[in-house]
């Protein structure tokens, strides 16, 4: 049973990588579709975010199904708790993704970004793709220390928020309302991704030392 039971734990693990690594691609494809005003690749993150929502199901049935046959305890239920909690935040983290290209598609044929805001926004992008790629391998290979780095990734990304939002309220900001909506709406959506990605790591540190970590 025991046997069992980690040949299943590590099923759970594997679907969770498979999100993040999802999720980071969706990312990086709806950045290149907003920046650009790429349809097609925008059209793309939006499609498969069926896909990750389909991993997350797969999570909780599976996590669901060994909580009923296995009453586990300690260790062993804290991964599979964990498990849960992770995989929201990587589902909520392709949301994110879809929110962005869904933007670039209602945009087209302009680019959703004007081109004072693409550095500010390619930076966020970045971040956003570092905070991923760490999380599927904290995920593959859970490591408290590399986790916690993902708090200082957030502070970064919250500083281009600061950044973009002195551009927008600036006097001097001549594209209106409705490109600077956009841009404010966008702007939460990377912070966002970041803070569901500082969540996720938090709960990594939780199942590999036992310690809640708190702001």
């Amino acid at each position: 049973m025991r046997d069992e039971f980690r040949i299943d734990l590590n099923i759970v693990s594997q679907l969770l990588v498979d999100m993040a690594e999802a999720i980071r691609a969706a990312m990086r494809q709806a950045t290149r579709a907003l920046l650009t005003a790429d349809r097609s690749a925008a059209e793309t993150v939006i499609e498969r975010d069926a896909e990750i929502d389909s991993l997350y199901r797969q999570v909780e049935e599976r996590v669901c199904d060994l909580l009923a046959r296995q009453a586990p305890v300690a260790s062993d239920l804290r991964a599979l708790i964990t498990a849960l909690h992770v995989a929201a935040d990587l589902e909520r983290m392709g949301d994110l993704a879809d929110h962005v290209a869904k933007t670039a598609v209602r945009r087209h044929p302009s680019p959703a970004v004007p081109a004072e805001l693409r550095p500010v926004f390619t930076e966020m992008a970045g971040v956003a793709d570092r905070i991923a790629d760490k999380i599927a391998n904290v995920l593959s290979k859970p490591d408290a220390d590399l986790a916690a780095e993902l708090d200082r990734d957030d502070d970064a990304m919250d500083d281009l928020h600061r950044q973009l939002f002195a551009v927008v309220l600036a006097d001097e900001w001549p594209y209106g309302v409705e490109t600077a909506i956009d841009a404010t709406l966008l702007g939460r959506f990377y912070e966002r991704y970041a803070d569901h990605a500082v969540n996720a790591g938090r709960r990594v540190v939780y199942l590999v030392t036992g310690e809640t970590v708190t702001d």
